[in-house]
């Protein structure tokens, strides 16, 4: 309550600005062969069967559907919003999301065009946008020939404060613009 009308600064909102700003020059960047794209995931998705039939639309009547469903598990999604385009591309849908899964899912994304000369790529900080097979990746993909050291013990993968640097350097192929975690409360 005594935050209410006099707040505390916000160390991320640089962050936010950073983001607003490749959105704005999304199509400028598309004609150069660049592409925006902002990433998210949908997890648990129910996937649910209607038992019977909906019973038609008749005069008067809306169309009725019987509340009986067949549950067939769940499943997570991964969308790319394309900005300048203003259009989702490339999809994936499976059991998890995990680390393989997002790795997959940017190495489609990469491969469906490969026109693209860069790729910019807004994710949110979890932890599966910051992997150490999404850095490696991104690492050969723009021919960076070093020792990345050991994930937790050497290197640029030890942290993962360093690995959101190195995914965030925009003289990557794939540089990451990583949107801050919103504090709770």
């Amino acid at each position: 309550m005594r935050l209410w009308l006099t707040s505390e600064p916000d160390e991320h909102f640089e962050k936010v600005t950073d983001i607003n700003q490749i959105y704005q020059l999304a199509p400028e960047l598309a004609e150069q062969g660049e592409r925006v794209v902002s990433i998210d995931e949908l997890t648990g998705i129910k996937a649910l069967e209607r038992k019977y039939p909906a019973l038609p639309v008749r005069p008067g009547k809306v169309t009725r559907r019987e509340f009986e469903y067949i549950r067939h598990g769940t499943q997570s999604f991964i969308f790319n919003f394309d900005v300048a385009a203003g259009a989702v591309v490339t999809t994936s849908a499976g059991d998890t999301r995990t680390e393989a899964d997002v790795l997959e899912h940017v190495q489609r994304l990469v491969a469906e065009a490969p026109l693209a000369r860069k790729w910019h790529i807004v994710a949110d900080n979890l932890n599966i946008h910051l992997s150490e097979s999404l850095v490696r990746y991104v690492a050969s993909e723009s021919d960076i020939v070093t020792d990345l050291g050991v994930k937790g013990k050497s290197g640029i993968l030890k942290p993962k404060a360093t690995r959101a640097k190195f995914l965030s350097d925009p003289s990557l192929g794939l540089c990451f613009i990583l949107r801050p975690s919103m504090p709770l409360g």
